[in-house]
């Protein structure tokens, strides 16, 4: 990598600038380059430089036998190898233009990225790589602290490009434009290297099984759905590592210890101890650094929310009616949150909590900090928060995770069908999109924590994909996660969907031979789980078994 180019804008005393220099009467970047390296550094040589844009440009050769993944912006958005000659991942212009102004694009890149809708070009955070064959380039930063590091692989101009989401910031001492490695080698070599050099500790965690109360019921649970799961799940000739209780079981999302009396009557420490009486771990679902418009933490503490550069509250989503972002800059947002963790995983004793749209934390720059910076530090504090008990993330960019939790989901919901007739954005509930996360970001797991593909799901109620799509679900996690969940009653299986749920839950995580698309719809897999190859093919797009 040492051939590159660089631009740079900005604007110092009021006046705009832009060049390809190193060093002008404004600022001068020291670098480090070799073939496996490239950092630079401005330094400023007067006064602060504002709305700075960074760009490197390095060549790279692109060939048709060659495939590029690029890693997409958080755990729910759309990410896959694809051929060079590919459009990359969009939406058309109208829904692009609703998702820059709605709520609804909040949870995406949508506001801050210009998405190239030309064939061959992709764009991806953090890291990304190209493979040919078995042989891969891995590029990755070795730090989103300063800003999210974007990856732009322009195939038919047979360049990389790489940005750094500097929104918000005002530099005016040392700042890191880019820190980005190369590895070259196998898909192991590479990523073992890359997450050494970034000294990540591997995960204390093993892979683990159980159930979550969401994909049956969504947020109509009560006390009796749950213990009556919770009894059918018990009976299973397996051992079971969590049962986790989903959302609806608060008054409001953001008032996390007011918990709804006629679902709840014995309160949350009540499920906790039935679980443990089950000899199963007692996971539950928060989104800690999220409050609903209507909830009494919003209403009641305004300045609490982040704000906007208009001092509007920021919009995170429409989902239950709409919510807000927390502002954890703020030391009573702070003791907030760590009093509601010390009651859930101290006072009523569950063992992991899944942290569920996280990205809130950095869907505006704000205080003088990039995307980036902000949600490195909210991981940072949510880990102080929880301690040695478990975190599952969710909806979060994953960077600013490694590390940080213990199991991480890499992909969007699955839905209860196959395919859905509207696609809203990216990082939309997606069967196609989570199965193709999971067979994609399969490096991260077990380096940067262990991956949670979501559920699978054998029941014939309260389910439109047909069992063949369900036994390939079902296949592709046992496959590639770590961490299988279920929302089934077990009580409604007959035997084959018994022993199959056995036979994931007992079995070990089968040896990846290899996995990529043989056309841009058909994926192929082989995998051996000690018996021999095997292999299985089916068409992304539409759920058939080849």
């Amino acid at each position: 990598m040492e051939r590159f180019k660089i631009n740079i804008e900005y604007f110092t005393n009021g006046t705009y600038y832009s060049t390809n220099l190193f060093e002008t009467e404004h600022f001068k970047v020291g670098v480090t380059a070799n073939t496996d390296h490239i950092k630079l550094i401005l330094t400023p040589m007067g006064a602060p430089l504002e709305k700075v844009k960074f760009k490197m440009t390095v060549p790279y050769e692109f060939n048709d036998d060659k495939r590029v993944f690029v890693n997409g912006y958080q755990s729910w958005t759309d990410c896959r190898e694809y051929f060079i000659d590919e459009e990359p991942p969009r939406l058309d212009l109208k829904q692009e233009v609703s998702l820059k102004l709605s709520p609804l694009g909040a949870s995406g890149d949508y506001r801050f990225k210009k998405y190239d809708r030309r064939k061959g070009v992709f764009h991806g955070y953090s890291y990304a790589y190209v493979r040919d064959g078995e042989s891969y380039d891995l590029f990755g930063s070795l730090s989103e602290r300063d800003g999210y590091t974007i990856i732009n692989t322009v195939c038919p101009e047979n360049e990389i490009v790489f940005e750094r989401d500097m929104e918000g910031v005002n530099i005016s001492s040392p700042y890191t434009l880019i820190d980005i490695a190369h590895f070259s080698g196998s898909e192991n070599e590479v990523f073992d290297k890359y997450f050494a050099v970034m000294n990540i500790e591997k995960p204390r965690v093993l892979r683990a099984n159980g159930y979550t109360t969401w994909y049956n019921y969504y947020s109509n649970i009560n006390e009796e759905i749950v213990l009556s799961d919770l009894e059918a799940l018990s009976k299973l000739d397996a051992e079971i590592d969590f049962f986790q209780v989903d959302d609806g079981y608060q008054t409001a999302v953001g008032d996390w210890l007011s918990i709804d009396p006629r679902k709840f009557p014995h309160g949350m420490k009540y499920i906790a101890d039935k679980i443990h009486e089950k000899g199963m771990k007692a996971g539950l679902w928060l989104a800690p650094l999220g409050c609903q418009y209507k909830s009494a933490v919003a209403k009641g503490h305004p300045d609490w929310l982040i704000r906007d550069a208009h001092n509007r509250p920021v919009k995170c989503g429409f989902n239950w009616g709409g919510f807000y972002a927390l502002d954890i800059e703020k030391p009573e947002v702070r003791e907030y949150i760590r009093n509601f963790f010390d009651v859930v995983l101290n006072d009523w004793g569950y063992d992991m909590v899944k942290l569920d749209f996280l990205y809130a934390a950095c869907i505006v720059p704000a205080h003088g900090k990039s995307r980036g910076q902000l949600m490195c530090e909210a991981m940072d504090f949510i880990r102080e928060c929880v301690g040695d008990k478990l975190i599952l993330g969710c909806g979060v960019p994953l960077a600013p995770a490694f590390g940080k939790v213990d199991y991480c989901r890499i992909g969007a919901d699955m839905d209860l069908r196959w395919t859905k007739s509207l696609k809203f954005h990216r990082e939309d509930v997606s069967t196609p999109n989570t199965l193709g996360n999971t067979v994609f970001r399969r490096a991260l797991d077990g380096r940067a924590f262990l991956n949670d593909p979501d559920v699978f799901l054998l029941r014939d109620s309260n389910m439109s994909c047909t069992l063949t799509q369900r036994k390939i679900i079902a296949s592709v996690n046992h496959i590639f996660g770590s961490l299988l969940f279920t929302s089934d009653n077990i009580d409604e299986y007959d035997d084959e969907k018994r022993n199959l749920l056995l036979h994931i839950f007992k079995n070990g995580k089968p040896e990846v031979i290899s996995a990529e698309f043989v056309t841009t719809d058909v994926l192929e897999i082989h995998y051996d789980e000690g018996n021999g190859a095997q292999r299985l093919c089916f068409n992304l797009k539409s759920g058939e078994l080849y």
